[in-house]
């Protein structure tokens, strides 16, 4: 049951507040074409066969039951992609596969996993453009990410794609140049999760290009090389945040440590209460290393699995998300505080 509700993450995420993400969505789907009952049905059709399909994936006890249900899900998904202007049927139904709008609606991602078994996770997408007559051009997205052991040095296509489960989209531009970074999760192991953060370019031959190096260290107290992406890994059962704040216009994450005295094990890595992030400059993802926001979380605890489970057991991944939240917004109200009892700075003779 617990990777069933890890899927249903995407889906809150996609739901509870990302509003510039919420906002692109709006955008394309106000702009649709106008379809008729028939084509209305057709597509109503394709979703249910779909949604069916995408159940069984996720919830078949019987690995080859999920096998199929996993190849009969992408060819049925390619044949409704096919349909003239799917670009703009949401595929609302589909509440186990991440569907994400690019910010200027130039194309939208889908992301989903399949559990090959207890031991071995596979990330699976394909992005859509938004072409102008409405037919379909699709790049399938293929995960290697269990084959290579240096995923962050590497500049990849969509061939050799690092999968994960998109749950957000940031769009920037430097000198004319759009940069799609993609934020997502991946249920790494039986022991700790990652999540990624990804930059997507388009190459001038129209191909998706995954990574590059954006991820500068140069402030750092201790500067490192660019990476050409960026992850967090951690225990299983911590809530972690990693979402861009629109408040501050970074991405924001948790700053975490491990539990014991075995700091190799990232299985074993928590939050701690500090935060650091990344900031958009020059071209750039930009590491701040230091504590943004000076609380902690009270007798060094952290948001415990425990505390976010649902009826049967499993990781109740809204109440993570909501937890972490309160994190944030606790450091925000601790900062403004502090500012509001600094006393004025002295100026002038007195």
């Amino acid at each position: 049951m617990r990777y069933k509700y890890l899927f249903f993450f995407i889906v809150i995420v996609s739901l509870l507040g990302w509003t510039k993400q919420a906002t692109a969505q709006r955008t394309v789907l106000s702009s649709k074409p106008v379809f008729s009952t028939a084509e209305k049905r057709d597509f109503r059709k394709r979703e249910d066969s779909l949604k069916r399909f995408a159940d069984s994936l996720i919830n078949a006890e019987d690995p080859a039951d999920r096998l199929r249900s996993d190849s009969q899900f992408i060819r049925s998904l390619v044949r409704a992609l096919k349909v003239k202007n799917s670009f703009f049927i949401p595929f609302d139904s589909l509440q186990t596969i991440s569907r994400l709008y690019a910010p200027d609606s130039s194309f939208r991602i889908f992301t989903w996993q399949y559990k090959k078994d207890n031991y071995l996770y596979l990330q699976e997408g394909a992005i859509q453009m938004n072409q102008p007559d409405g037919s379909l051009k699709l790049f399938p997205l293929f995960d290697v990410s269990m084959f290579t052991d240096r995923p962050l040095d590497s500049v990849r296509n969509r061939k050799n794609w690092i999968g994960a489960i998109y749950y957000r989209i940031i769009e920037k531009t430097f000198n004319g140049q759009k940069y799609y970074t993609l934020l997502g999760f991946d249920d790494f192991s039986l022991s700790s999760n990652k999540k990624w953060m990804e930059v997507l370019t388009f190459t001038p031959q129209g191909e998706p290009a995954f990574g590059g190096p954006y991820f500068s260290f140069q402030e750092d107290s201790v500067r490192k090389p660019n990476q050409y992406r960026f992850n967090i890994e951690y225990k299983k059962e911590a809530a972690t945040r990693f979402n861009y704040d629109p408040e501050l216009d970074m991405v924001l994450f948790d700053h975490l440590v491990p539990e014991g005295d075995e700091p190799l094990r990232k299985d074993s890595y928590i939050p701690d209460g500090d935060f650091e992030g990344f900031k958009w400059k020059d071209g750039y993802w930009v590491h701040v290393e230091k504590k943004i926001f000076d609380f902690k979380l009270k007798d060094g605890g952290f948001p415990m699995e425990e505390k976010m489970l649902d009826e049967n057991g499993g990781a109740n991944e809204q109440k993570l998300i909501e937890q972490s939240e309160k994190n944030v917004e606790a450091g925000k109200n601790a900062q403004k505080k502090a500012k509001a009892k600094t006393p004025p700075k002295k100026t002038g003779d007195q």
